[in-house]
């Protein structure tokens, strides 16, 4: 059990300042304050090497492609890079947190994913570097994931621990609105400067300023997620063990199907996630007359939707319940599966179109995912175990889509797309049914 199989995962210090600063009760909108502002800050760091994967380094690292769809598929090999690193991120740094402290596990995660990432930023070319300009590109790509595994601060766990009993859908929805509004803003500062610098300067230096600003929106986070984990609420957890870091050989001793069927109960709306992202900006680059900067425009739109929808799945999973919206989300993602791949075929109107109705049915499914994942840990396992679930859901739903995408769809048509999409939906149903045979028999 937790209590036995590891130190505190509080430090002395910690201790002390939650003694100090920890008088009054945190409020449920502090929580939420704090996780949308550290979930955003993950997301933008993720989607603008996301973009730049597209728009910058296939040109930049990979000049010696044969084509730019070739290059390309070499950068979406780097970016996937960070979701085979994620999970060993989880394992390393909980024995940090039981070993030293959430703080102080949280503090070095944070600003190794900050340094991986404005590192990226000083990236010399392959002209000036050569072949090591491609390997420190995947030495830092590695970097953000490993801090992303370690980046996991028991935040979300503590908001839905606070929630109301009637209201624990809409307080599940809350920490994936940061998915949206760091990629609005990733968009934005990237589609500023693809809008307003000549394609020489964009590639010698325009590229390269959203990833200094991911570290100083990542300095903001740290001390924002800090202030939480110091309240006398998160260390009240601790002490109950609801929030405490196990060893993972425990974890998976104890929990290690619930950890499966958690990875794949989300695999839908993951699937999505960089279909609806990524993917069509690549598409667009190689195979569409539009505007860069006109269609990143279109695609913070689509943010904007995703953001009105992850709203509306934790009011619809209020009133339906969580497991149900799941269901549901997973169904119209299979109908989107055949759709898709017809609006992307349908030129620059349809591409739009794809990017718009996407983001709305993204949204329906991704605001309930994060609370899948944890539904079946026991009270000390909850939060290693949602940890290292999301990061292998993640791994096997988010982090080779848009290289499998690209490629197949570039070789074999569009339709699929849509395949890649219903293996996602077939998956999360599958799951939630075997989720449910399991409750019913213990």
């Amino acid at each position: 059990m937790a209590e036995t199989s590891g130190g505190p995962s509080s430090s002395a210090l910690e201790r002390d300042a939650r003694q100090i600063h920890g008088d009054a009760p945190v409020s449920p909108g502090s929580i939420a304050l704090g996780v949308i502002i550290g979930r955003m800050s993950e997301f933008f760091d993720f989607f603008v090497f996301g973009l730049a994967s597209v728009l910058v380094f296939p040109r930049l690292i990979f000049p010696f492609a044969p084509d730019a769809l070739t290059a390309t598929l070499y950068s979406f090999a780097i970016f996937s890079l960070a979701f085979v690193a994620r999970p060993i991120g989880s394992i390393v740094f909980m024995a940090i947190d039981r070993a030293y402290g959430r703080g102080t596990k949280l503090t070095i995660a944070l600003f190794l994913l900050g340094i991986s990432t404005v590192c990226m930023g000083f990236l010399p070319s392959y002209q000036d570097a050569g072949v090591w300009a491609i390997y420190l590109l995947a030495i830092f790509r590695i970097g953000q994931g490993l801090a992303l595994g370690g980046a996991w601060d028991g935040l979300a766990s503590l908001l839905a621990l606070n929630a109301p009993e009637k209201h624990r859908g809409w307080y599940a929805m809350i920490p994936q609105l940061g998915a949206p509004i760091g990629f609005a803003l990733a968009s934005i500062l990237f589609g500023f400067f693809v809008a307003n610098t000549s394609e020489a300067d964009f590639l010698s230096w325009g590229w390269r300023y959203p990833f200094f600003v991911a570290f100083a929106i990542n300095v903001v986070a740290l001390f924002a997620r800090l202030r939480l984990v110091m309240t006398k609420d998160f260390g009240d957890l601790l002490e109950r063990h609801e929030l405490e870091a196990v060893p993972f050989t425990d974890l998976i001793r104890t929990h290690g199907r619930d950890i499966l069927i958690g990875a794949f109960a989300p695999l839908a709306s993951f699937a999505m996630f960089h279909v609806v992202t990524i993917f069509p900006l690549a598409w667009t680059n190689l195979n569409s007359d539009q505007s860069i900067g006109s269609f990143m425009l279109v695609q913070v739109a689509g943010a904007g939707l995703g953001i009105i929808t992850v709203v509306a799945s934790g009011l619809l999973a209020d009133r339906f319940g969580r497991r149900k919206q799941l269901v549901i989300g997973a169904i119209i993602i299979a109908i989107f599966s055949f759709i898709g791949p017809i609006l992307l075929g349908a030129g620059q109107t349809g591409i739009s179109s794809f990017v718009i109705a996407g983001f709305g049915v993204l949204g329906l499914s991704f605001g309930q995912a994060a609370g899948s994942v944890s539904s079946r840990f026991t009270q000390g396992y909850r939060y290693s175990g949602a940890a290292f679930t999301s990061d292998l859901a993640w791994f096997l739903g988010a982090g080779f889509a848009p290289l499998i995408t690209l490629g197949l769809s570039s070789k074999f048509g569009l339709p699929f797309v849509g395949y890649y999409l219903l293996s996602g939906a077939i998956c999360t149903m599958l799951a939630l049914f075997l989720n449910k045979r399991l409750l019913a028999r213990e």
